[in-house]
């Protein structure tokens, strides 16, 4: 066998076996990472509770959404907030990465 019958046989089952497949492993391991530490931080009702009837800031992060105004009530993941111009708004609370409370 000359040297192009040996690249053509072995050349793709190098690529698959050293390249394709470790790559897709780590793919694997880093989207479970990620699912993890989102299930380990998700926000709890008891935690939200404390600030009902507070002015505060609540951000969805990269979901571009904050709403500013006074946290009404809470119920089961949403969050009713009131704005200042008197409307009512619904912020689902699996999303909400951060709460800031405003000082008046």
């Amino acid at each position: 066998m000359d040297a192009s019958t040996w690249i053509a046989i072995y050349l793709p089952l190098f690529i698959l076996f050293f390249i394709i497949v470790p790559q897709q492993n780590s793919m694997a391991v880093a989207a479970r990472r990620i699912h993890a530490k989102r299930r380990a931080k998700e926000v709890t009702n008891e935690t939200l509770v404390k600030y009902v009837g507070k002015s505060c800031m609540i951000s969805a992060g990269s979901y571009g959404v904050n709403t500013v105004g006074r946290i009404v009530s809470i119920n089961e993941n949403w969050i009713e907030v009131e704005t200042k111009k008197g409307a009512t708004e619904l912020v689902n609370a699996d999303y909400v990465q951060s709460i800031k409370i405003v000082e008046k």
